[in-house]
């Protein structure tokens, strides 16, 4: 496929979850077109495309989702970085390419990337064997937490060591033969993230630090911009962003989630992709983290990212709310995912954007009172 067979108003989007459903709705009024490949034929983002069902890995559902000269991009960092090796060796435009993939696909390649652009990380070491656990964890110490290298999300795919003792146990629960790393438990203060969005020219931009609150290894609420941030840190999480985005050479919206230690801003992990973090963008910015992911991957000017409001999203995790409840929330946005309804599952968000001298405290209040999830 040559460059001038591209279609510049078509987007090929790797994965139709509800990710892939708010870039198309950002899309569709800027004139784009949407074509999703997900291996289910009840994808939220058929909504708003043409749906390809077929699993993410084959060549020839890769090559039809990508046909007609689509620029191609992925709403999930699990997809395959084979398939998206095929469609650029095919001549398709992906953005962002296969290499971001790879370093959020691995822990050990992640950690050992942030290291080596001076992105301050809590100590890691690999894990091949039982024996090699050992090894590990005299080298993190105790408490940690032992994951799989590969795979896993939501607190999935990990278990914590609160003493030597637990080593036995914690080896027998995650999946035999998978490459493994430890990492130190960090007594962290809380849970940052920070999105920045990278053009090709370089040009980049970043959305005010978040403060995230998890339950059950699921995100639940984020707070933008985090309160009580000094400028310091603000500056820090910028120049992580910016470091990454510039090694990867990257196209589009990056996430990279943090941890505050007593001041000190140590990266988690990142995500090659438009962010659950982000959500709040869309009511809270000029240009939400969707809408910025197109521009850039498309070669358009990236639009302003300061917060025209403070905001609070809440994410609507296993059931809905009732919408009139929620929209007689004054400042209440209500997105429903339209997915089906079970335990743990990320179904909807309701964003809070908060005018004049409104308080959070009681507002955030008023809002969860109505969240089926809240309710004692």
């Amino acid at each position: 496929m040559s460059t001038s067979a591209r279609d510049p108003r078509l987007v090929a989007v790797l994965g139709g979850g509800q990710l892939g459903l708010m870039l198309g709705l950002a899309g569709i009024p800027l004139g784009l077109r949407f074509r999703f490949l997900d291996p289910s034929p009840e994808a939220p983002a058929a909504a708003v495309g043409d749906l390809v069902v077929g699993a993410l890995d084959e060549p020839d559902a890769l090559q039809v989702t990508a046909a007609g000269g689509a620029v191609v991009t992925y709403e999930w960092e699990g997809v395959p970085a084979a398939g998206v090796d095929l469609l650029t060796a095919d001549g398709s435009m992906v953005r962002p390419s296969s290499r971001a993939l790879r370093v959020a696909q691995d822990r050990l390649v992640e950690k050992t990337t942030f290291r080596s652009l001076g992105i301050d990380v809590a100590d890691f070491a690999p894990v091949d064997d039982r024996a090699g656990l050992e090894t590990a964890l005299d080298a993190v110490g105790i408490p940690a937490v032992l994951k799989t290298r590969r795979g896993g999300y939501d607190g999935k795919g990990q278990v914590v060591l609160r003493e030597r003792a637990d080593a036995d146990a914690a080896w027998a629960t995650l999946e035999p033969g998978a490459p493994l790393i430890a990492e130190a438990l960090v007594p962290f203060d809380r849970e940052l993230s920070i999105l920045a969005v990278r053009a090709a020219d370089g040009d980049t931009r970043c959305w005010p630090i978040v403060a995230n609150e998890h339950q059950h290894g699921i995100l639940r609420t984020s707070i933008a911009p985090a309160p009580d941030l000094p400028a310091t840190q603000c500056r820090q999480a910028e120049q992580y962003a910016r470091a990454l985005l510039d090694e990867l050479d990257y196209v589009g919206v990056l996430a990279l989630e943090l941890f505050d230690v007593g001041g000190t801003l140590l990266a988690n992990e990142l995500a090659p992709r438009v962010h659950n973090s982000g959500h709040w963008t869309i009511e809270g910015a000029p240009t939400s983290q969707f809408e910025n992911h197109l521009r850039a991957i498309l070669g358009w000017p990236l639009g302003p990212t300061t917060p025209l409001v403070s905001s609070v999203m809440v994410n609507c995790i296993g059931a809905l709310p009732d919408p009139a409840a929620v929209l007689a929330v004054e400042g209440a946005h209500l997105h429903d995912y339209g997915k089906a309804a079970r335990p743990g599952r990320k179904v909807g968000h309701v964003t809070l954007t908060l005018h004049g001298d409104q308080e959070l405290g009681p507002k955030l209040a008023e809002l969860r009172a109505v969240l089926p999830s809240d309710r004692g």
